[in-house]
């Protein structure tokens, strides 16, 4: 059976409890992007223990993200550069903060991140709009 697909999360509502273990999730980084996202990057690579982190200023304070990558092994990683993740959050006990087992890990340099942002937010509204019709039927 294939797994749900994934919805889009922004790196800072992935710690919270909109996103439940073993939920699959889409987010992103990128580096020196000042706007909406505030500063979104890949901040390091550990290759011995095939974990990047991806860290987000949102609202004057800094998030980050675990990310496993040995099912993208290898990877190759651009610091600094602007990814795209889609894979499964992990949540462990006792632990607060969530850990995202990468199935696919692609750096997508150029994207408008403002773009993004306002696409996954008309998404949402979409689905919202579309379940409270569908729920009134």
């Amino acid at each position: 059976m294939l797994p749900s697909p994934a919805v889009f999360h922004f790196l800072w509502e992935i710690n919270t409890h909109l996103v439940e273990d073993g939920a699959s999730v889409r987010t992103f980084a990128h580096l020196h992007h000042l706007g909406l996202f505030g500063r979104l990057r890949l901040t390091s690579y550990l290759p011995e223990e095939s974990k990047a982190i991806l860290t987000s200023h949102h609202a004057s304070m800094q998030h980050q993200v675990s990310v496993q990558t040995t099912f993208v092994e290898p990877f190759d990683p651009i610091v600094g550069a602007q990814y795209v993740t889609l894979g499964e959050i992990d949540k462990a006990e006792g632990c607060s903060e969530a850990i995202l087992r990468a199935r696919v890990l692609n750096c997508v340099d150029g994207v408008d991140v403002a773009l993004l942002q306002k696409a996954i937010n008309e998404q949402r509204n979409f689905f919202k709009e579309r379940d409270n019709e569908a729920g009134a039927q």
